[in-house]
């Protein structure tokens, strides 16, 4: 099987790694599944038969909605969508599709498992441009990215914000 390599040289470097330092974890994970989420039809247009990579993706997000935590189906969930990778054999795009759902998932249990969702769904990008636009299309991803990732932020600090003043109202 040909492995492609990622199109970020160093995930855990850069300004979203940076970001990322200093993001909550679900906020990280909303963050995660939509950068995997957005590639996933690169995945489900080729395999529409195998749902693994979206059952990941939706299991992450059940996770973020109610907070309901359990290793044993985060794990399920985050390996198959890398079983549905392995058995696209030499579909480069496919296959960063579901790895990009797989690590997404895998959020759930370790924060920096986004960054790798998010390179996965850059190498999505590169692999799927004609090769005289795949590092454009690469940037262009990334600067997207960076800027989901700011206005999750924004919208979690603001979402705090409101918390803490409607307790604070609720208190007086």
């Amino acid at each position: 099987m040909k492995k492609s390599r990622l199109a970020v040289t160093n995930p855990r470097e850069g300004k979203i790694a940076e970001l990322a330092k200093k993001t909550g974890h679900k906020a990280l994970a909303t963050w995660a599944l939509d950068c995997a989420e957005r590639v996933l039809p690169c995945f489900e247009g080729k395999y529409p038969e195998d749902g693994r990579p979206r059952v990941a993706i939706e299991t992450g997000r059940a996770w973020v909605r109610t907070g309901v935590f359990r290793m044993a189906v985060i794990r399920k969930a985050a390996l198959d969508s890398h079983a549905a990778a392995r058995k696209v054999e030499d579909d480069d795009v496919a296959r960063s599709a579901a790895r990009a759902a797989g690590q997404a998932v895998a959020t759930a249990h370790v924060p920096a498992h986004a960054l790798a969702a998010a390179a996965y769904a850059a190498t999505v990008i590169r692999d799927a441009a004609r090769p005289a636009n795949a590092g454009a299309a690469t940037n262009k991803e990334r600067e997207w990215q960076y800027r989901h990732l700011l206005k999750i932020v924004e919208r979690s600090s603001q979402s705090n914000r409101e918390k803490r003043s409607s307790k604070r109202k609720n208190a007086a």
